[in-house]
């Protein structure tokens, strides 16, 4: 009946909150009834959950004008503990267990790290306890946060193995034109060779989130690429997560098909390690063609034009072309000093192994 053992499900903001900023418990509860059924059926579920902020604003009154970063801090902190209390009471009514899971950007940047949280929430699964994630923005600040929580399931469903994250927002999916113009339709399926449909999705964010429809798109085409299914659905439609995971469905939203190739655990995790980057190599034409030919390479010293930053051995580095286009990440072989020293030289080991290499496609 169902297409999937595990999925990953991102909601929305929006999705949890009234116009007012307040705790919708009616969808929140119908959500939770939804997520019930499929866990009863046996898919493993792990939910990435937005919310806290938004909750705590409607919790608590601020005496002066608070910065960004602070105000997000208070409200966090209120308004996480308001929110998993009610996912607990509420799957509590169907004898489920749930547990609470903060992450930071940073506590996932190291590949120790990232496997220690990955093993926390396999442990949770084994039990058929269903992990409930946020970032922990108590403790984030502007340059260490995600994107949003979206970035945040795209690495949570990569690193789990997820067959599929399903994205729920306040909108059907992915309009081939702006929602509010009667004459845009949905998008319902995207394939992997499908051309960028950037142009086509509007830039505002939502009223309670940080992100928009810009950065789901850009999520789903990495996970998707990476042998995992994205849909982008309403999750204020009555029922729509059963609806979404049954064989032969024909729920409004739209889907990213995954890619047949699929990668490593490995790549995975360096595919979303971007922002962790603690330098960049750039790299010329022959070295470029040679990493996106059709036989596996390896970035060689002989391909390499110019190093900035300082890195350590194992770090992640973003790879340029002359022109100043990134092309992926890896994780480098040499320090810094030592690939500097290598620029330009034959006969070398790699600076990246093909391995440790996730290029954008």
């Amino acid at each position: 009946m169902f297409r999937f053992g595990r999925i990953a499900i991102k909601i929305g903001s929006n999705v949890l909150t009234r116009k007012d900023g307040t705790l919708d418990l009616t969808r929140i509860s119908a959500l939770v009834d939804q997520i019930a059924e499929l866990h009863k059926k046996g898919i493993e579920i792990i939910l990435i959950s937005s919310g806290a902020v938004a909750s705590g604003k409607s919790e608590i009154r601020v005496k002066g004008k608070l910065d960004n970063v602070s105000s997000r801090q208070l409200y966090s902190a209120v308004g996480q503990a308001k929110l998993i209390n009610r996912y607990y009471d509420f799957f509590k009514e169907h004898g489920i267990a749930c547990g609470q899971v903060l992450t930071t950007k940073e506590s996932l940047g190291t590949r120790r790290h990232y496997l220690n949280q990955k093993n926390c929430m396999s442990v949770m699964l084994e039990n058929k306890v269903i992990p409930i994630m946020n970032e922990n923005d108590t403790i984030s600040v502007t340059e260490l946060m995600f994107t949003d929580n979206d970035e945040l399931s795209g690495m949570i469903a990569a690193m789990m193995n997820a067959e599929a994250l399903i994205i729920l927002s306040n909108v059907e999916g992915i309009y081939n034109g702006s929602p509010d113009d009667p004459k845009s339709e949905i998008i319902p399926v995207v394939e992997p060779s499908q051309k960028d449909l950037s142009d086509y999705i509007q830039t505002s964010r939502s009223s309670f989130g940080r992100g928009g429809m810009i950065t789901k798109y850009r999520i789903a085409r990495k996970v998707s690429d990476e042998g995992i299914e994205v849909i982008i659905a309403n999750g204020k439609k009555e029922n729509i997560l059963p609806e979404l995971v049954k064989k032969g469905s024909t729920a409004v939203c739209t889907r990213f098909l995954p890619s047949a190739k699929g990668i490593s655990g490995v790549k995975k995790w360096i595919s979303h390690s971007d922002s962790f980057a603690k330098g960049e190599i750039y790299i010329n034409q022959g070295a470029k063609q040679a990493l996106f030919g059709e036989k596996a390479s390896s970035l060689l010293p002989v391909g390499i034009i110019e190093v900035k930053g300082i890195f350590e051995k194992d770090d992640i580095v973003k790879i340029f072309d002359d022109s100043g286009i990134q092309l992926g990440v890896g994780r480098v072989g040499f320090d810094s000093l030592k690939t500097k020293e290598l620029i330009g030289q034959k006969g070398n080991k790699p600076i990246i192994h093909y391995d440790y290499l996730y290029l954008e496609q």
